[in-house]
């Protein structure tokens, strides 16, 4: 038997793999979405822990305190916070999301562009947490 990959995936692998390869893409992004988002609601929520974090478990969100702030936040604010949460932790972030309202990808259609494009960098280079 002939157990060949067909041409059309074996062109794909390269490309798949330069795309999944760069390391620390995934936090680099993350980094930049804790800055817009604010320190205050990950890791010990200090700029400092911010600027020292060495990988995304430096910078796990905080979400006794994301939820207790939840119903204060801009909805923007809100919105964003929540979608980083999902990357961290599914279950609570889902919970989040419906408390903002959010019902759909369409929804993002109320950040700005930083905002967006960290979500989709997140997306992009995400592998689990």
């Amino acid at each position: 038997m002939n157990y060949l990959l067909p041409h059309y995936l074996v062109d794909h692998c390269p490309q798949d793999e330069r795309h999944f390869a760069p390391p620390g893409a995934f936090f680099q992004a993350w980094k930049r979405g804790v800055e817009i988002a604010g320190p205050e609601w990950f890791g010990d929520g200090t700029h400092d822990d911010l600027q020292g974090a060495a990988s995304k478990w430096d910078l796990r969100p905080n979400l006794v305190l994301l939820n207790d702030a939840l119903g204060v936040l801009s909805s923007g604010q809100r919105m964003f916070l929540a979608v980083m949460v999902s990357f961290y932790n599914a279950r609570e972030s889902a919970a989040m999301l419906r408390r903002c309202g959010f019902e759909g990808l369409s929804d993002l259609s109320g950040l700005d562009l930083k905002r967006r494009q960290v979500i989709a960098d997140l997306v992009l280079h995400y592998n689990g947490w």
